[in-house]
């Protein structure tokens, strides 16, 4: 880099001295100038190769959180997959995840049958946070309650993950009236409302909403409600602060958050953990092994020189799609307190790296939104914990979950960092980095 500057320098200083000589430029002035640019330039160009720069667009590149894909359909965005040679995206199973969320209510209803059923109709009715319609991760979640809870309405092949609005009286096309069979009894199962919870300045996955929402249903339909869904604990929490607790009315969210984890003790029915702290480590392990030159697998699912290794129970790689996913566990009354942290660090992966062989590097990261619970609460400092034992310097960067502009206009000196791990507002805009990165 210092020779890099010594040569813009060097051609500054040249350029101002032709200036001093005063006198228009005819056309062999013009010539001489080009000359010189393109001397100056292919300068540069030996200066940048032998300072083993390496171009922008040809940085590690790691996606989390949110996949790269087509909010209306879920396909994949193999183009920002695929971007370069070391591009990856991290996240978790999410129907491995939204199956175990069902899964989790539907037993709890099971479970507690005798007094689950508050108003004593028959009918298991409940609501549903949902954090955003056109995000995959909260579709999924949606489709999984529903699948498990017997309320879904297939179209085209697929669930359908829509908001019903207010369905009391079962007439809702999005959903149908489910039925569960327990102890010789028919119970039939209804989602009684449902609804994106996005505020009025466009963020998604809006706790506040979530207890305003709640608010309202409850002031309609009270005693009708007997469960309530979450897409997040965010949501959820809300919710269950709000209202849910001081009704004795089981919540169940989606990521694990300490507070969330804590509340099981006092009425929250459960959560489900998407090991934030797996998913933390491989975000910046992938980008420390590209930048390393080494096997992308190395310290994941093969052990590096300290010892470093995931087992498999807890992540898969799918090399078509680029991406490493960790698995979920369901996080109940029955083992919550073997989850009341979590920012700690993962115990297999968490021996630290020697900064001889892994020399610190430069990573520019942004969280879509600061105000998000589950990422400034878990997420971040799990990465913060990591950063460290990986040798990596990182910038972290907080979107306000409702432009990429907020977030893109901080990435104006991308050649400063050695890599990147981007955290979109939607899961379409990709291309608003990639484009930064290629100039």
């Amino acid at each position: 880099m210092k020779r890099k500057l010594l040569s813009l320098t060097l051609a500054a200083v040249l350029a101002l001295s032709m200036t001093a000589c005063g006198g228009g430029k005819d056309a062999a002035d013009t010539s001489t100038d080009a000359a010189a640019t393109e001397s100056t330039d292919a300068a540069e160009t030996t200066d940048t190769a032998a300072a083993g720069e390496v171009a922008n667009k040809d940085k590690p590149l790691v996606w989390f959180n949110r996949q790269p894909s087509n909010s209306s359909t879920g396909e994949l965005d193999m183009a920002a997959l695929s971007f370069n040679d070391n591009t990856y995206y991290v996240g978790f199973d999410a129907n491995q995840g939204a199956e175990l969320q069902g899964t989790m209510i539907k037993d709890y209803i099971e479970a507690n049958i005798d007094s689950i059923d508050r108003n004593g109709d028959g009918v298991i009715g409940y609501v549903l946070a949902i954090g955003d319609i056109g995000h995959n991760d909260s579709i999924a979640r949606t489709r999984g309650v529903r699948a498990a809870l017997g309320t879904a309405v297939e179209k085209d092949g697929a669930i359908v993950s829509d908001p019903v609005g207010t369905n009391t009286d079962g007439s809702a096309t999005a959903v149908q009236d489910g039925t569960l069979e327990i102890n010789g009894k028919t119970y039939t199962v209804r989602e009684l409302a449902s609804q994106e919870m996005k505020n009025s300045a466009g963020a998604t996955w809006d706790a506040a909403t979530a207890g305003n929402a709640i608010g309202t249903w409850s002031a309609s339909f009270g005693d009708q409600i007997d469960i309530v869904a979450s897409n997040n604990d965010g949501m959820g929490m809300s919710m269950f602060n709000a209202w849910s607790k001081d009704n004795k009315v089981p919540t169940f969210g989606y990521d694990a958050n300490s507070d969330a984890v804590a509340a099981i003790a006092e009425g929250y029915g459960g959560t489900i953990s998407q090991h934030a702290d797996v998913q933390a480590y491989l975000t910046l392990r992938v980008l420390r092994n590209a930048l390393d030159g080494v096997d992308i697998d190395t310290g994941i699912g093969t052990a590096d020189e300290a010892g470093n290794v995931l087992s498999s129970d807890v992540f898969t790689y799918n090399a078509e799609q680029r991406s490493y996913y960790a698995l979920n566990v369901a996080v109940t009354a029955e083992n919550y307190q073997d989850f009341t942290d979590s920012t700690k660090v993962y115990e297999p992966v968490s021996n630290q790296l020697d900064a001889a062989t892994h020399p610190t590097k430069n990573i520019w990261l942004n969280i879509y939104n600061a105000a998000d619970n589950f990422l400034s609460a878990t997420y971040q400092p799990l990465l913060q914990n990591y950063d460290d034992i990986l040798n990596l310097n990182v910038e972290y960067i907080g979107g306000d979950g409702q432009t990429e502009s907020n977030i893109t206009n901080r990435l104006g000196n991308p050649s400063q960092y050695d890599g990147f791990a981007i955290n979109m507002v939607k899961t379409d805009n990709a291309a608003s980095y990639t484009s930064l990165l290629s100039q």
